[in-house]
């Protein structure tokens, strides 16, 4: 019985290759080029190079950072990151000392690189921004950075941090004026935003998913604004 079991299943995944394999192969690449290749060919890809604007998107519940290129059709989707660690739960981080990465939309200037971090490389996310401070939440030092330790922060492996930080460093460098970072708890779809309806940071994620829908329509980083207590999503003007 086990035999016959295994010949239908190995007979249903050959048909479905036959019936459907380049979408099945095209699937297994892009998975692989976002995590696996080489940056360099994922630039070719694009007609990109280091030093064009770049934007990144943080997802906790998947550990997930992607890294975003801009070219000529709007950003593409360079590269994804393992979240080597992070500390805390889903939800926004509160107060110092929580041990709870933060959620929200952040900017990157070059005076928050530092080169010389005792955690290989950082970038300091900026936190608390506008938001943060008008709802009375305070931290220091949140960042992205490497040596797979967490305290607040999203932690890399070394190697995968050399990649992130020399593409936010060219980027400024260049001239981009700061680099958008966007942290989520999940991917803002409305499956997942149904699946947590009851939580007590709905609300919340509710006013975050209007940025995370804007770049999913329009692949540019919106401009964004708070106003009223709110983050506040308006055309993007780069």
């Amino acid at each position: 019985a086990d035999i016959l079991l295994h010949l239908v299943l190995l007979i249903s995944l050959i048909l479905f290759i036959v019936k459907d394999g380049h979408m099945a192969k095209e699937e297994t690449i892009i998975k692989k080029d976002l995590f696996d290749a080489k940056l360099e060919d994922r630039l070719a890809l694009f007609s990109a190079k280091v030093g064009d604007p770049v934007f990144i998107r943080i997802f906790k519940e998947e550990s997930l950072l992607e890294v975003w290129i801009r070219s000529d059709a709007g950003y593409q989707h360079l590269k994804d990151y393992f979240i080597c660690a992070y500390s805390g739960y889903l939800g926004p981080k509160l107060q110092e000392g929580d041990r709870q990465a933060p959620e929200g939309f952040y900017k990157v200037k070059k005076y928050q690189l530092n080169p010389n971090s005792k955690f290989h490389l950082s970038f300091n996310l900026g936190f608390p921004n506008q938001y943060d401070r008008e709802h009375h939440r305070t931290g220091s030092f949140l960042m992205v950075h490497g040596n797979c330790v967490s305290d607040g922060c999203y932690a890399m492996t070394d190697e995968k941090i050399e990649e992130i930080y020399m593409l936010v460093e060219r980027s400024l460098e260049k001239g981009q004026k700061y680099v958008q970072v966007h942290a989520f708890p999940f991917r803002m779809t409305e499956e997942n935003m149904a699946l947590y309806s009851e939580n007590e940071w709905y609300d919340f994620w509710v006013n975050l998913k209007e940025g995370y829908d804007y770049f999913e329509a329009e692949h540019l980083p919106p401009h964004i604004k708070v106003e009223n207590g709110l983050y506040t999503i308006y055309e993007a003007n780069e």
